[in-house]
């Protein structure tokens, strides 16, 4: 089922529709950051919220795991060849073992700015967000930004807490790609952890208001509206775009998530993540 309040910078290549996942906590954020950061297929999503728990792999990514790690173990030096690897493991949440293979790569190519994204991003799926802001900034460099690569750094700071910092970074990309949904999504998460919910809403509207939607940008649009007692608004949101199975289940777990969510309407107090049913 697709996510709720999923960040979607980086995207994954798996099908969305493995884990129904709410927070508001910013955990999907560095998915997205983490990923390929391509709008369409990536190991990861840089989206706001929830880092979000790994879909299930699918046939594809088990075969590529195989496939590439027998060519990777055969020839580790091949470049090409580790950073397909890693994207594999990556895609089947072996981010530990993507992490080393990263690693080693890197330091053979300190340089090499396609390495040093992956390896960014790999670090942050793992949760080594320090040392993942630090490689995600060498790998552009001011007078060479990468949208993709700002949208990451962003995932991490928000996965850090630090959301004003993250909402930076966002818009310097958004400067770059005034239009792109997935930095929109998260920006729009990003305010939602920041409790302003109002920009987040009409952030997210923006986001979907692209074509194609995607349906992660939806299903976040609705649980920010209902976090600010639009319930029906909510739901009709919620079942947009999405087979009548999967919206009255995405429904149903939007009201639960409601129905104990009182809290991120209230300002004084704090926001904890929480998880949906896998």
């Amino acid at each position: 089922m697709v996510p709720i309040l999923a960040a979607i910078e980086m995207r994954s290549t798996r099908p969305c529709s493995a884990r129904l996942l709410a927070s508001a906590a910013l955990l999907v954020i560095v998915a997205a950051a983490t990923a390929g950061c391509q709008t369409t297929q990536s190991t990861a999503t840089t989206g706001s919220l929830p880092i979000a728990a790994a879909d299930r792999p699918d046939n594809d990514s088990r075969r590529d795991v195989e496939v590439y790690g027998q060519q990777y173990h055969a020839n580790p030096t091949n470049l090409d060849v580790a950073l397909h690897y890693a994207q594999a493991l990556r895609a089947t949440g072996q981010r530990a073992q993507a992490v080393a293979v990263l690693e080693r790569a890197s330091l053979e190519n300190p340089h090499d700015k396609a390495v040093l994204g992956a390896y960014g991003r790999a670090l942050a799926e793992a949760g080594v967000y320090d040392q993942a802001l630090e490689v995600l900034g060498r790998a552009h460099s001011p007078d060479q930004p990468d949208w993709r690569i700002l949208s990451a750094q962003g995932a991490v700071l928000d996965q850090m807490g630090r959301h004003t910092d993250a909402q930076r970074y966002y818009l310097t990309a958004l400067k770059i790609v005034p239009d792109e949904a997935s930095v929109l999504s998260n920006l729009g998460l990003s305010y939602a952890l920041s409790k302003n919910l109002r920009k987040a809403e009409a952030t997210l509207r923006r986001a979907a208001a692209r074509r194609p939607v995607d349906p992660r940008v939806r299903q976040n649009l609705a649980l920010v509206v209902g976090l600010q007692g639009r319930f029906a608004d909510a739901e009709a949101i919620a079942r947009a775009d999405l087979p009548p199975d999967e919206a009255a289940a995405n429904v149903t777990y939007l009201r639960q998530l409601l129905a104990h969510r009182s809290d991120l309407r209230n300002p004084n107090r704090d926001v904890h993540p929480t998880s949906g049913p896998t």
